[in-house]
């Protein structure tokens, strides 16, 4: 099968995927094979392209935002069956055992293991996974609409549950990529005044369309005072502007995999007046199914720019130039 895998980290500009030819992969005990539409290209991708997030095994196959069809299952599968429609997202397996799972927070599980990172992902012809780390895609949704979802989505959703916004309450979403968007999409939909803090003029006018109240610069500060706000740029100077613009008693939400580091935060001004400060971890299944829920029921549209599966390299290197307004997907 043809599959782009991460050859040495380096710069984007330095080209660190390359096109190979790999054996078909096969399902195991449990796993379902699933043949591979559409991948989306997270900004995770690009970490582990570059570096910032170490490799765990050499010449991995990137992509975890994957939409595409059952054609194997291995032995013991139950709940799939070949010409299913599917989705892999980034959390592909945990223990089920330890605390952490049997408490409903997963996503914090010590031994879980990731697609695209752990195990080869979605820039490839055939995919791998168990079974019960699959999602169910609703066939109203294209492959190309549905892979952002997968990751954006899910973990935007998280950290949107996370920030504790009240109904109809003021949200800052700082950064405005494929998450943000969606983020915001939901926020509107559910009766949440939206204000949107990023670098790029074309993001705002898309967080303006979108139905954001007011859209300006990374650091501007909101026209009012938030009750939760959700850093998705990985800038850590991003974060004592995110949490002086908070009003008393609210929230700051960092999501993302890694981060530049952020600067002294005074407490006075970011941290009294019980604000909170907290992070983002990978999600649990259960976001993955409210989110897809969720995507039918308030008519997500994420915005997405589509591009060739042998336009990998290229698109991940717009990727890191902020190319893209909302998600790109590699489409087969």
């Amino acid at each position: 099968m043809e599959a782009w895998v991460v050859d040495t980290p380096r710069p984007v500009a330095e080209r660190p995927l390359r096109l190979v030819d790999l054996p078909d992969q096969q399902s195991g005990p449990g796993e379902v094979r699933v043949r591979v539409e559409a991948c989306g290209v997270c900004r995770t991708d690009l970490h582990l392209a570059e570096g910032d997030l170490e490799p765990r095994r050499p010449h991995t196959v990137p992509g975890h935002e994957v939409v595409g069809r059952v054609d194997a299952v291995g032995p013991g599968c139950r709940r799939l069956s070949p010409g299913d429609r599917v989705g892999v997202a980034w959390l592909r397996g945990t223990c089920g055992r330890c605390r952490w799972c049997r408490s409903g927070r997963e996503n914090l599980c010590a031994d879980a293991t990731f697609t695209g990172w752990d195990a080869d992902g979605g820039f490839a012809e055939l995919t791998v996974v168990d079974e019960t780390f699959a999602y169910r895609i609703p066939e109203a949704l294209s492959a190309e609409k549905a892979a952002p979802l997968l990751c954006s989505g899910i973990v935007g959703y998280r950290a949107l549950r996370r920030a504790d916004l009240p109904p109809g309450g003021r949200l800052g979403l700082y950064g405005f990529g494929a998450s943000a968007h969606l983020v915001a999409q939901i926020a509107v939909r559910q009766g949440a005044v939206v204000h949107v803090m990023t670098r790029s003029p074309r993001a705002r006018r898309l967080a303006l369309d979108l139905g954001a109240t007011s859209a300006a610069g990374a650091a501007d500060p909101p026209p009012e005072p938030l009750d939760a706000a959700i850093l998705f740029a990985p800038v850590g100077d991003l974060v004592p502007p995110m949490m002086r613009a908070l009003d008393r008693g609210g929230v700051g939400v960092v999501a993302g995999i890694h981060l530049t580091d952020v600067p002294p935060l005074g407490y006075e001004r970011e941290l009294f007046y019980e604000k909170q400060l907290r992070s983002v971890t990978a999600n649990t299944r259960a976001d993955g199914e409210e989110l897809l829920r969720l995507a039918t029921t308030l008519g997500l549209d994420p915005t997405i720019t589509a591009r060739p599966f042998d336009a990998a390299a290229r698109t991940l290197a717009d990727l890191a130039a902020d190319a893209y307004e909302g998600a790109a997907v590699l489409v087969r």
